[in-house]
């Protein structure tokens, strides 16, 4: 009897857990906290900002065919949205073309988002990873959003400091509570890229205060499958 080689395929496609068939997820970064990320069909943008403050020195990013955005705030380096794409900002569960994700708020600022407001912290899976994107975060984490965030595969954070993100410091902190596989951090100079009057700092702390973390460059683009994933890994943009 002959057997369709793509009838087997298919059946094999059922039987097989979701972790086996897990594609890669897609991660670009356009500097400041903007990412793109391509996974399961889906393309997010996190973070677009206008050429201000210290994004100032940036070229905006332009993104054809995404399907929304997840942004911290309204503010313009962080919720820039000028062709009016599908954009979530608020707190909330939301679902997107089978793709779930929540948003919860954390402070802007160091004085329980008095001076900025709050920011709305991101989580939701793709490509068979939890990610939890909190780059416009710099207030205290509580017991319930700590349930709710913990153990990421990928965390996105804000490591330079500034008065509207996390520093060095406090975003180990944050790291030691919420315990994720990866770190991609946002928010830092080097930078010929940004403009003198910016408040980051470098990596140089972050880095040294590390331990036990694999560092590993990339320069705009990587790819992360959860399957292959590195545990205790850094994804540091150069």
């Amino acid at each position: 009897m002959k057997i369709n080689k793509s009838l087997l395929i298919l059946i094999f496609s059922f039987l097989l857990p979701s972790s086996v068939l897990a594609e890669d997820l897609f991660i670009k970064s356009y500097g400041h906290s903007n990412f793109l990320i391509e996974g399961d069909g889906k393309s997010i943008i996190l973070n677009p900002y206008k050429s201000v403050g210290c994004a100032s020195n940036l070229k905006k990013a332009k993104f054809s065919g995404a399907d929304f955005i997840l942004a911290s705030s309204r503010l313009a380096d962080e919720g820039y949205n000028p062709s009016n794409l599908l954009m979530f900002v608020d707190p909330g569960s939301y679902k997107y073309n089978e793709i779930l994700f929540q948003g919860v708020p954390i402070a802007h600022d160091r004085f329980g988002g008095r001076r900025f407001g709050m920011a709305t912290v991101w989580t939701w899976t793709q490509s068979n990873l939890k990610i939890v994107h909190m780059t416009g975060a710099a207030g205290e984490i509580n017991f319930k959003d700590k349930i709710l965030l913990s153990k990421p595969d990928i965390l996105f954070i804000s490591i330079g400091g500034g008065d509207k993100s996390y520093n060095s410091k406090e975003a180990i902190e944050i790291i030691k509570e919420l315990q994720p596989k990866i770190i991609i951090p946002a928010h830092y100079l080097p930078s010929n890229k940004l403009p003198d009057n910016c408040q980051f700092t470098s990596s140089d702390l972050f880095l040294k205060n590390m331990k036990g973390f694999k560092i590993k460059n990339f320069r705009n683009s990587l790819k992360i499958n959860s399957n292959k994933i590195s545990d205790k890994t850094i994804y540091l943009v150069n």
